[in-house]
């Protein structure tokens, strides 16, 4: 993203880079309302903006409109950063501009969400800029359960309701020129070729028993009974159904 030449007319390869000092010396004077320092803010900390949206490439948004996002959530980082604090700038404004970005794609997502979801996450969202404004980090799910009201299970699953489906052939580690994607790491250990052929097998041996003995079985192993209500609902003794059950499940077991 940062080879690009331009994005939204601004030439990538001449940011300029602030140190923490030039950043906290101009903080100072932004908050006092010096314009310009506000100016040079934004323009020392775009890289900041480019090194976020790098996390949303390969999704059909297009990159200068994350990118003018992501330039309201630094912003609003400049605006509510606490210089009293002892942090540094980066760690503030990097999770201020990912939840704009993220607001900004969980309202134009084709996911619909239902409504007491959705309000919800607003809630926590308007809950977790306040808190990050107080103490300069991002809460934990507690801490916003805590300031909200809201039991912690319903706040994960509203967050986790807005969060952008991701493709499971998205890359999600790529070293060397090799990349590994989200589906090479499901593996369906029920559905292999080895568990197609028991089950063919076992529909086959089953198959070849007697009506009275798939009864018994369906009867003892699927409703669940014992072999005493076996006995009674088809008319036989308990040692019959015993007997009829054994030679059932060991034929089926020479099958296989």
């Amino acid at each position: 993203m940062q080879g690009k030449v331009e994005i939204c007319g601004v030439a990538t390869g001449k940011l300029k880079v602030l140190k923490n000092e030039e950043t906290m010396a101009l903080l100072h004077r932004a908050h006092a309302g010096d314009r310009q320092a506000r100016d040079e803010l934004v323009s020392g900390n775009l890289r900041l903006v480019l090194s976020v949206i790098q996390k949303f490439t390969g999704r059909s948004d297009n990159a200068d409109d994350l990118f003018q996002v992501g330039c309201i959530g630094l912003l609003k980082a400049i605006d509510n950063f606490n210089t009293d604090l002892d942090v540094r700038f980066s760690t503030y404004g990097v999770p201020m501009i990912v939840g704009e970005i993220r607001r900004y794609l969980r309202d134009n997502s084709a996911l619909r969400v239902s409504r007491g979801l959705r309000d919800t996450a607003y809630r926590v969202l308007q809950a977790k800029e306040k808190l990050m404004a107080d103490t300069q980090r991002e809460p934990t799910p507690e801490e916003l359960s805590r300031f909200t009201g809201i039991p912690r299970r319903e706040i994960v699953a509203a967050m986790d309701a807005i969060l952008e489906p991701v493709s499971l052939y998205e890359p999600v580690y790529s070293e060397s020129g090799d990349s590994v994607r989200g589906i090479d790491q499901l593996s369906d250990t029920r559905n292999t070729d080895e568990s197609w052929l028991q089950r063919i097998a076992l529909t086959e041996a089953i198959e070849a028993l007697s009506p009275r003995e798939k009864q018994i079985l369906s009867l003892r192993y699927y409703e669940g009974r014992t072999q005493m209500q076996v006995a009674a609902e088809i008319g036989i003794s308990q040692a019959q159904v015993s007997r009829l059950e054994k030679n059932a499940i060991n034929r089926i077991k020479k099958e296989l």
